[in-house]
């Protein structure tokens, strides 16, 4: 429940991107801005906190973290300039950042023998979030005006906040000894998992920052973008756990270099077509592939992370995907205003492949390595 709160605020601001060009006369250079902001907030928030879970502080992060985001949605109810709508994601990406991790070692460390189907699980009740956030603030917005979803975001986040004080989130700690996180780089699986993912996070920054405008562009009334947000995320809801399974049992390069090859092929063909329904259902099948991207990423990470570091390493797989997004997401915002979409999307579905195609060499001569030393 706390996560989907969560990500229901992610998906109501990408849904009011146009929304805010539309009512506060924003570029769309300046909402790469205010997206990416949200995306380096929530990378310095994960690479500094994730190791505090690792050492039993999972309990103190997580309420922390809800009513970093109980701020953030308040602060978007009275922001009328760019430096105020910045600053609400700023405190938002600090609230994703302190959450992500702690909440994952908690899964992790729980029931160890089932991390795929557990994590998968957790990113399909994520995913939940953001099938509500973009219809939910789309009605809203139709119903009470701009400000309405972000009333409702940051009482609901209250809400979540009285409840996780009550519950028990503490998880063994790694006997207080602090572990650095950047040695984890030098893993080659671990290497491999972050270059799938940050193939993965394109997509999240292109999304956030032009998916709205893209849909407004091509006719789209804003509740049609908050539908197509949530009809995106309903094949992540039923099978991201079978993602996880799958990954655990076939291996990550085995997933992903199907997935994300899909992936790229539809997000290509996002520039090219100036159809909204042919656009809308090509999504849908970016939304299948992406349903075995994360998980599969997710599993690898927490299966090549030592048993030490498994906080530490999710959130260095979730920052630097977010940091990796909030640096698109400037460029996303200024090639669209500047180039249009058939540059964007071909240079982002491009950048997939290659990232696609550098991990899977990783993998596999890791595989190769330790088949070498069996041997």
């Amino acid at each position: 429940m706390v996560t989907a709160v969560l990500i229901m605020g992610y998906g109501s601001v990408l849904t009011l991107l146009a929304e805010f060009r539309n009512q506060f006369g924003f570029s769309e250079t300046q909402l790469g801005i205010i997206t990416a902001a949200g995306f380096l907030a929530g990378f310095v928030a994960q690479i500094a906190l994730a190791p505090l879970a690792d050492r039993g502080r999972t309990g103190q992060m997580i309420p922390a973290g809800v009513a970093l985001a109980a701020v953030s949605m308040f602060g978007m109810v009275w922001a009328t300039q760019l430096w105020a709508f910045v600053s609400a994601r700023v405190l938002f990406g600090f609230s994703a950042g302190a959450v992500s991790p702690a909440m994952r070692r908690l899964i992790i460390t729980r029931d160890p023998e089932n991390v795929g189907q557990n994590l998968g699980r957790l990113t399909a009740v994520e995913i939940s979030g953001f099938v509500l956030g973009p219809a939910s603030a789309a009605a809203m917005v139709e119903l009470g005006g701009l400000r309405v979803p972000f009333i409702a975001l940051g009482v609901a986040n209250v809400v979540m906040l009285l409840w996780v004080t009550r519950l028990d989130l503490q998880t063994s700690a790694n006997g207080g000894t602090k572990y650095k996180t950047w040695p984890l780089l030098k893993m080659p699986k671990i290497q491999a998992a972050l270059l799938a993912g940050v193939a993965f996070y394109l997509t999240i920054a292109y999304f956030e920052t032009t998916w709205a405008v893209l849909l407004d562009d091509l006719g789209a009334e804003t509740w049609l973008v908050g539908v197509s947000l949530s009809l995106f995320t309903v094949p992540m809801i039923v099978l991201a756990p079978t993602g996880g399974r799958l990954t655990q049992k076939l291996g990550h390069s085995t997933i992903v270099g199907k997935s994300i090859t899909a992936a790229a092929v539809c997000t290509a063909l996002y520039g090219w077509i100036d159809l909204l329904w042919p656009v809308l259902l090509i999504s849908l099948v970016h939304a299948v592939a992406d349903s075995f991207t994360l998980p599969a990423n997710q599993v690898a990470i927490a299966t090549a992370s030592p048993p030490e570091q498994v906080a530490a390493g999710q959130g260095l797989f979730s920052g630097i995907g977010t940091l990796v997004s909030g640096m698109v997401a400037l460029v996303a915002g200024f090639l669209y205003e500047t180039t249009g979409p058939k540059v964007l999307y071909t240079t982002a579905a491009i950048a997939m492949m290659v990232l696609l195609v550098v991990s899977l060499i990783l993998d596999r001569e890791e595989l190769r390595s330790r088949q070498t030393s069996a041997a």
